[in-house]
């Protein structure tokens, strides 16, 4: 269970105000159609994080033991300070043709953007530590709908109401005590 809970408080706090949440409030405003668009975004997080926690597990698999704990340490320690950078979403990227539909829009769209972005380089990183695909994958998938559900439904005037830097700071000081953690070889449920 930690594993689940872990990743999706961690990418759920890394999201907001993240380009692919930026992403989702910019599709919800040009579409204007929120099923299409959220299930889109799931279905563009699983594909994306999947690939991501199969990365993950493969470099455990050839990293060995005491060099992994350096690397992810050192990994969840530049998450929190990457965290503190403001993202802002690029107009190319919510450039879209028009044959694809809303649904096929979403989903390219999502998956492209999610590529190097914070949470898929998290997803490595917790599938990594935890050795357990999946819950890292349900986890993280979670985390972004928590994340871009709200943003989707509500539009941008709800995103502009949450204090963006203040949960970044959160997210960051979860992702610090995690390196750390793992850098002492101290568990602590992470």
């Amino acid at each position: 269970m930690h594993p689940f809970l872990t990743s999706t408080g961690v990418v759920a706090l890394a999201e907001i105000g993240d380009k692919t949440q930026l992403l989702a409030l910019m599709l919800a405003a040009r579409y204007r159609r929120p099923v299409p668009i959220i299930l889109g975004i799931f279905l563009a997080t699983v594909f994306n994080h999947a690939g991501a926690a199969a990365l993950g597990h493969w470099l455990t698999q050839l990293v060995p033991p005491h060099w992994m704990r350096w690397l992810l340490g050192g990994s969840f320690i530049a998450m929190a300070a990457w965290l503190l950078v403001p993202d802002k979403v690029d107009e190319e990227e919510a450039q879209t043709r028009g044959h694809f539909g809303v649904l096929m829009t979403t989903i390219v769209v999502f998956f492209m953007a999610e590529m190097g972005d914070k949470t898929q380089i998290a997803t490595v990183a917790l599938a990594a530590r935890y050795h357990d695909m999946l819950a890292v994958v349900m986890g993280t998938t979670v985390g972004m709908m928590l994340a871009n559900v709200p943003a989707v439904l509500m539009g941008e005037a709800a995103a502009h109401r949450l204090p963006t830097r203040w949960v970044h700071a959160v997210a960051a000081l979860v992702f610090a005590v995690i390196g750390v953690a793992v850098l002492s070889g101290l568990s602590f449920g992470f």
